[in-house]
């Protein structure tokens, strides 16, 4: 475990801003259209499946985006990867991806896991639509995180960050947007793998920053720019990729082919009640807890492309 930078906020909770308000209906709506008005959406759903890639298009189309689908097949059926793409100013040829995978576990909405994802992505695409970072950033969802396709090669993150490195793209660093929306105050509420129980709060109200060793250094520099604007609580831990929940989402795919990269979560099962259970449904995020780490979010992205 490598120690964090900067200092956790741990000020009062006081009411959204008006900006935060703005921020919070954006992450409600599309947290509700993916979970509650498509729901299951996976190869098993494909319909709806159809249905979700549509619709994270149209709205990073409605932001200014092009939109570039890769495709891949699965048990027959045709997958897509969905890359918006902010060009860099002054190196674009330097690259940072964020990304989070709308598909479902089969037969669950995936409020949670994942529609809280994608709705920060598409939330942090929308917000810096005009910005003129420094380096490219590239926004992408990810079809397939879910078994049965997990850690396979089937699994869209996987097929996109072997096509980057096949590519030579210069990726300095992934940051995985995973199972973000709930968030508890009562003792105990928060569970840990092993000793780091021993290490960190009993109560689930912060956003966990997750890496593995190599990726220390960038997750160092997230963290610290997340602490610098963010009104959220948050801890973060760089450690061995073998520890249970360490790789359990889409930076793991990036390790594999060999670039830095991150998860931002609220550590799900360790947490969250509801995870991969038919109850895991758009009521049971906590949505201005979960506005501030988007808030801040957005502000790290920024800070880490070079916007001014």
């Amino acid at each position: 475990m490598i120690r964090m930078p900067g200092n956790s906020f741990d000020g009062s909770w006081e009411p959204l801003t008006s900006d935060e308000e703005n921020l919070q209906a954006e992450l409600i709506r599309d947290v509700e259209k993916l979970a509650g008005d498509i729901g299951d959406r996976n190869v098993f759903a494909y319909e709806n499946y159809l249905v979700a890639a549509d619709y994270i298009e149209s709205e990073f189309q409605s932001a200014g985006y092009e939109v570039r689908r890769q495709s891949f097949e699965t048990e027959g059926r045709t997958c897509y990867n969905l890359e918006a793409e902010l060009p860099g100013h002054a190196d674009p040829g330097r690259i940072l991806v964020l990304g989070a995978h709308y598909d479902s576990v089969f037969g669950t909405r995936a409020a949670n896991d994942n529609a809280s994802g994608v709705a920060a992505l598409l939330a942090i695409a929308r917000a810096m639509a005009d910005d003129e970072p420094d380096i490219t950033v590239r926004f992408v969802a990810f079809a397939n995180e879910e078994p049965p396709y997990f850690q396979t090669e089937k699994m869209g993150s996987l097929v996109y960050a072997l096509e980057c490195r096949e590519r030579g793209d210069d990726i300095i660093g992934m940051i995985s947007l995973e199972t973000i929306g709930y968030y508890s105050d009562e003792p105990g509420s928060q569970r840990y793998p092993g000793v780091f129980r021993l290490l960190y709060p009993g109560e689930g109200n912060f956003i966990a920053f997750v890496g593995n060793v190599g990726s220390r250094q960038f997750l160092r520099r997230g963290i610290s720019a997340f602490r610098d604007n963010a009104r959220m609580a948050s801890e973060g831990a760089a450690i061995p990729a073998f520890i249970a929940g360490v790789g359990w989402s889409d930076h793991w795919a990036f390790w594999e082919a060999g670039y830095p990269a991150f998860m931002v979560t609220d550590t799900a099962p360790f947490r969250y009640p509801y995870y991969h259970t038919t109850d895991d449904t758009p009521d049971k995020l906590v949505y201005p807890q979960m506005t501030r780490v988007v808030d801040g979010l957005i502000a790290m992205t920024r800070e880490i492309a070079g916007i001014k």
